[in-house]
């Protein structure tokens, strides 16, 4: 119960953040994974503590970065390229799980 109230919650606060910047398109952003992630972090801290925790956040921000390399290496090829959408996608979304997993690696080795 307590999971739905704070995920509710955090999604209603980051859909209000989305109305206030321009263009529209931010509040889809701010309305799923970050609240997401924020929820799920909270019931962490809760039910395994705050050691655990901050090793899921480290993976999250791992798998962000990871997201973020997918994200601009698909901006450039349909920008330059004017290719399709879905090849695009499907071709890297390798280059997505490989940088994922390649950060899942280095940050399991660093602890």
């Amino acid at each position: 119960m307590i999971r739905f109230l704070i995920g509710g919650f955090v999604v209603s606060a980051f859909a209000t953040l989305g109305d206030l910047f321009k263009p529209k398109s931010f509040a889809g952003l701010f309305g799923a994974a970050p609240s997401v992630a924020l929820a799920t972090l909270g019931l962490t801290i809760v039910h395994q503590g705050k050691v655990f925790a901050a090793t899921e956040a480290r993976f999250m921000i791992a798998g962000a970065a990871a997201f973020f390399i997918y994200a601009n290496a698909m901006r450039r090829l349909m920008m330059r390229f004017d290719w399709p959408a879905l090849p695009v996608t499907m071709t890297l979304i390798s280059l997505w799980l490989g940088s994922a997993f390649g950060f899942w690696l280095v940050m399991g080795t660093l602890q």
